[in-house]
């Protein structure tokens, strides 16, 4: 969707009456429901007009343009679109255009520059629309059959090529070539070599409409692409920050090769952000590079699940996948990268009962072993996923360790949304929902826009209806389903039978009754029912309901949520309710934790669903509030 679409040089007229920027606000405010910044309301006035005026100077007047749109499942925005026909093939032709109003940029290190008067580091532009291409045609099944048809252009209109000569040794592909104000004419023979000038308008509109009405396919499942990911190519394509995040940890890696140089990294998002898939493709290279390295989590069910499925029955490659305890007692930069995967689920300790007693007496905080076992450790994660007492792994506490041990750091924050349908507001919808933000809860109606449609929001009226919900959302929509609660039932042991063990019905809410997911004991598994790791992502974890244990980390299509009486709403706010837990380390916080633990299990169930979520409370107060604010 694109927040506006018109003929180049209609565009330009309007540009230069100066009622194109003031257009492109509004239609952000009503098409995303946010307000454009001033610098982005100032680039579009002067960045529009110059590129608009050379398409009409090159005799492309008539190419359809669409202004700033949205990547399929994605918050990132293609600044301009042109639409037309090839003048050889006569097939539809698109080209991608990333509008840079800098007058001067150089390398920081590899495609990672430095803007002089602007904070921060910034991706290469050429690689910047290179990876919206190639993003575009990874999800667009039309464009997939012809990737030809999509084409990339940076265009730096306020630079001299002598004031960027660092960039302009990037590598020029299909997807990705840099133009400054001194290659205007070069531009233009470019865009007229793929898009044909002498078409009639109505071929170059026709274009445009084909485009706006492409299918997407959904965001790729990141078990379903580890194996190849880690194994054989790389398949994700990483935007914006997620590619700064990669070649920053790639380029400490280079550093620490030359010098004795230390860099923690950390690489903070929310749900979807994408920050497991930089762990992948980290991964994947740095192994196949042979740079010893691992990747590690707090979370067994998320290890075994990347041992499962990356590594495929290869032993070397589940042998990459750790968790944090594992390190209590290693010496100093036995590796040179540690990717610590779910960062926030970092513990005081790595200490446990099966830790040896040597180990313990050489065992110290674990951030502390976190970051002096590698050269270039390497944290991800999501500040509101912590859900137990003694988690510490935030950007605070990192930090601090690191330079306590004399360390850089560097720090990254992913700001795209891949999981729950690309939606631009329905992370801000549950944080609202759930008070983790000073703003009111909101209905969902009057926060979604048309850039929402890619996630359903309801409620269900009682277990049985939520159940019935999400399987026929399964049945007729596709995808995988999976009903989760917060820990308010007791986890009994299976019991025995005729046939062997059986799970127990722990979660009964009146007449309906389902049991918890496998434990994880391995003397206590349960015929034709999915180890705890994987209930997630094997297919025979529906009939079970998921805690928080076993959901956090994974996503799936369809998510059922059941908010027990741990966490109920009385008089307008939130009153968590300790009795009525029943995990038994979240009961030991105090008040102040327990309550933003219980807030923050809720939030990560929220946020499994790529597709749909629906909600349910065993409160009547609650599931009155929750059915108001799924209207």
């Amino acid at each position: 969707m694109a927040l506006v679409r018109g003929r180049a040089a209609d565009l330009l007229a309007e540009a230069n009456l100066g009622h194109l920027h003031t257009r492109l606000a509004e239609q952000s405010g009503f098409v995303l429901g946010t307000r454009a910044g001033v610098g982005e309301v100032n680039s579009w006035r002067h960045s529009l007009r110059v590129l608009l005026n050379d398409l009409v100077d090159a005799g492309l007047g008539d190419i359809e343009v669409l202004l700033e749109h949205q990547l399929p499942h994605s918050r990132q925005r293609i600044d301009v679109v042109l639409c037309g026909a090839h003048p050889r093939t006569g097939e539809s032709s698109f080209v991608f255009v990333e509008l840079k109003q800098w007058s001067k940029a150089e390398i920081h290190l590899a495609e990672v520059l430095n803007i002089p008067g602007m904070p921060g580091r910034h991706l290469h532009p050429a690689e910047q629309v290179r990876g919206y291409c190639q993003y575009m045609v990874d999800h667009t099944e039309s464009l997939a059959s012809r990737p030809k048809s999509v084409h990339g252009v940076a265009y730096l209109h306020n630079a001299r090529r002598a004031d960027v000569a660092g960039l302009l040794q990037y590598a020029t592909s299909q997807y990705g070539r840099l133009f400054t104000m001194d290659d205007k004419a070069k531009l233009a023979d470019h865009l007229r070599a793929v898009l044909d000038a002498e078409a009639a308008r109505d071929v170059a509109r026709e274009a445009g409409d084909e485009f706006l009405g492409y299918a997407h396919r959904p965001t790729k499942p990141l078990l379903d692409l580890a194996a190849a990911e880690i194994q054989d190519r790389e398949q994700f394509v990483l935007l914006d920050e997620q590619k700064v995040a990669y070649e920053v940890v790639m380029q400490a890696v280079e550093r620490a090769h030359a010098a004795p140089t230390r860099t923690v990294i950390i690489v903070e998002g929310g749900p979807g952000s994408g920050k497991s898939v930089i762990a992948l493709s980290l991964l994947g290279e740095l192994a196949r590079r042979g740079i010893p390295t691992h990747h590690a989590t707090g979370s067994r069910s998320f290890t075994l699940t990347m041992r499962k499925y990356a590594g495929k029955g290869n032993t070397r490659v589940k042998g990459l996948f750790k968790y944090f305890n594992n390190y209590v007692g290693s010496n100093p930069r036995e590796l040179t990268v540690l990717i610590c995967d779910e960062a926030h689920r970092i513990r005081k300790s790595g200490v446990t009962q099966y830790t040896k007693k040597e180990q313990r007496e050489r065992a110290g905080r674990q951030i502390d072993e976190l970051i002096n076992v590698a050269t270039v450790p390497v944290f991800l994660l999501d500040e509101n996923q912590t859900v137990r007492p003694g988690e510490m792994g935030s950007v605070r506490e990192i930090t601090a360790a690191a330079q306590s041990l004399g360390c850089e750091v560097e720090i990254i924050r992913l700001q795209d949304q891949l999981r729950c349908g690309g939606s631009v507001n329905y992370d801000e919808w549950v944080a609202r929902l759930l008070g983790l933000r000073n703003e009111p809860a909101i209905p969902w109606s009057k926060l979604a826009g048309p850039l929402d449609e890619g996630i359903t929001v309801t409620s269900a009226a009682s277990p049985e209806a939520l159940e019935s919900w999400v399987l026929h959302q399964q049945a007729t929509n596709g995808g995988v389903a999976r009903l989760a609660a917060g820990f308010c039932w007791e986890w009994s042991n299976p019991v025995p039978t005729e046939n062997g063990l059986r799970l127990v019905d722990d979660v009964r809410i009146g007449g309906w009754h389902r049991p918890w997911n496998a434990k994880s004991d391995e003397k206590k598994k349960v015929e034709g029912v999915p180890e705890s790791a994987y209930w997630a992502t094997d297919p025979r974890g529906f009939g079970q309901v998921g805690c928080i244990y076993t959901a956090q980390g994974f996503e799936y299509d369809w998510s059922g949520v059941i908010f027990g009486p741990d966490l109920v709403r009385r008089d307008g706010r939130w009153v968590p309710v300790r009795s009525e837990s029943k995990d038994g380390d979240v009961r030991k916080a105090d008040d102040l934790h327990f309550g933003a633990l219980i807030k923050n299990t809720y939030k990560v169930l929220l946020t499994r669903g790529m597709r749909g979520t629906a909600v349910y409370s065993t409160d009547p107060e609650t599931q009155a509030f929750l059915e108001e604010m799924t209207s």
